[in-house]
């Protein structure tokens, strides 16, 4: 019975090294936070916005769309879809109407990018967030994971995919700026690095501190936006969200993510050690 109980141990401990050892600080390493300052980014500032749907009708124009007839209207909040990627809304606030844009934020350390499982939702190096189409199978696990709400999928579609905001990364590798923000009358829709353009958004508040209330919507929300905004109302009066926190929602799963290849290992580790626990009981039976 000693040394079956001495079997057993040396099994599960085995088991229990090799999980450490594989566990968080190998297995899922940490990566360091890399600088986000020189990626790509816009600052949507609502107190120039117009609501002239010039950003709508220039993305359609760019993706093919058709063309929109849907006006804003107070008390309709309109959400992206798939043949609109980004819309303005009109919001009735403590200091008349407001109109905003919603759109795919760029989130600094997406959600739907960690939700994806074959890296179909891919984060740039220079900043947006793309779809690759030929890597997707169409799980739509990103459209569950985003806070935003953002991803779309083409259910009508013999061959569907995933529709969302990708900042028109095709036309920034031609040296172009996005479509939205090339169409706005306003400059209501900046593009440039981040850095800078929060740079830019420090200076309206301070320059106009009676305009602007004192937050970037972006700046810190789940860890960090490549969508900036300004508004002269608290953001809530936009219908936006300010429930989100600051941590980024992948940090969520971590722990979760770290049990994983643990629960894996020592299972079948602790079933082989009974098995071998009890071989001799058994054999005698």
């Amino acid at each position: 019975m000693k040394t079956t109980r001495r079997k057993f141990l040396q099994f599960t401990g085995a088991a229990a090294g090799a999980g450490l050892l594989l566990g968080p600080k190998n297995t899922f390493a940490s990566v360091a936070h890399k600088d986000n300052s020189q990626q790509y980014a816009m600052l949507n500032d609502t107190t120039r916005c117009i609501g002239c749907q010039a950003c709508e009708q220039a993305c359609a124009d760019k993706n093919c769309f058709p063309e929109t007839d849907t006006k804003p209207e107070i008390g309709t909040q309109r959400s992206t879809g798939t043949e609109a990627l980004s819309v303005i809304n009109a919001n009735d606030t403590s200091k008349g109407i407001i109109f905003s844009k919603t759109q795919c934020m760029h989130c600094d350390q997406p959600a739907c990018v960690s939700a994806c499982l074959v890296n179909a939702m891919y984060k740039t190096d220079e900043g947006p967030v793309i779809w690759k189409e030929s890597k997707c199978m169409g799980c739509r696990y990103c459209m569950v994971a985003c806070p935003f709400d953002i991803p779309k999928f083409e259910y009508g579609s013999l061959n569907p995919k995933i529709r969302k905001c990708v900042m028109c990364f095709d036309r920034l590798g031609e040296g172009e700026i996005p479509a939205c923000a090339e169409a706005c009358p306003q400059e209501a829709i900046l593009f440039g690095k981040r850095g800078e353009l929060l740079d830019i958004a420090r200076k309206r508040i301070y320059d106009h501190p009676t305009e602007y209330v004192r937050h970037i919507y972006g700046e810190n929300e789940v860890g960090g936006t490549n969508v900036l905004y300004l508004a002269g109302v608290p953001f809530e009066e936009l219908g936006f969200r300010t429930d989100l926190g600051t941590i980024p929602y992948p940090e969520y799963t971590k722990t979760f993510l770290y049990s994983v290849p643990l629960a894996l290992l020592l299972g079948p580790a602790f079933m082989l050690g009974l098995r071998q626990a009890t071989k001799g009981k058994n054999d005698k039976d």
